[in-house]
């Protein structure tokens, strides 16, 4: 058998942080790199903080990191929005793609939320990010924001319990 057969182990994920805070800006700036062109440059420099930014958001709310190989291949960070929980700048890297790891980070944000809804600001370009959000049981809203800096966004929301929350990682789907 060689390397490139081997299963990789579970994915480890934890909370970052601000020592994270460079190879989190790092892996963001890698992530959306392909959209770029689609970004205003204020809209791209938005979601792609710096590493400053980044350890300043850690004071707000938690920011999720998913380690691979002594790497970061995955974050997401949250902040309560009233009685919501506003999740931003959700990242895989383009190498851990397919592997599951956004999966595993809105299973830890579910989590973290309780009964509250889970809530996000997307841009309409990243379709495989929206797919993932949509098998997760998010829907569209006409909730603001609309835009970032120019680029376009829309709204994603999740209604979420705690029943709910445990029955999702449990792999569990209501009808």
């Amino acid at each position: 058998m060689n390397d490139s057969s081997k299963a990789l182990p579970s994915p480890t994920t934890s909370c970052a942080t601000s020592a994270d805070s460079p190879a989190i800006a790092r892996l963001l700036v890698e992530a959306f790199e392909e959209y770029r062109s689609l970004y205003t440059l204020e809209g791209f420099a938005a979601t792609t903080p710096a590493a400053d930014v980044i350890a300043a958001r850690m004071a707000e709310g938690p920011v999720w990191i998913v380690i691979e190989e002594n790497a970061i291949v995955g974050t997401l960070g949250a902040i309560a929005k009233g009685d919501d929980l506003y999740l931003r700048s959700m990242a895989v890297s383009p190498r851990a793609r397919g592997r599951k790891i956004g999966w595993h980070l809105l299973e830890t944000a579910s989590l973290f939320a309780g009964d509250r809804d889970l809530v996000l600001s997307t841009t309409p370009f990243l379709d495989r990010a929206i797919a993932l959000y949509e098998r997760w049981g998010f829907r569209h809203t006409d909730e603001p924001p609309h835009d970032l800096f120019g680029t376009p966004l829309f709204t994603m929301r999740k209604k979420c319990s705690v029943l709910s929350a445990r029955c999702s990682v449990l792999g569990f789907t209501k009808h």
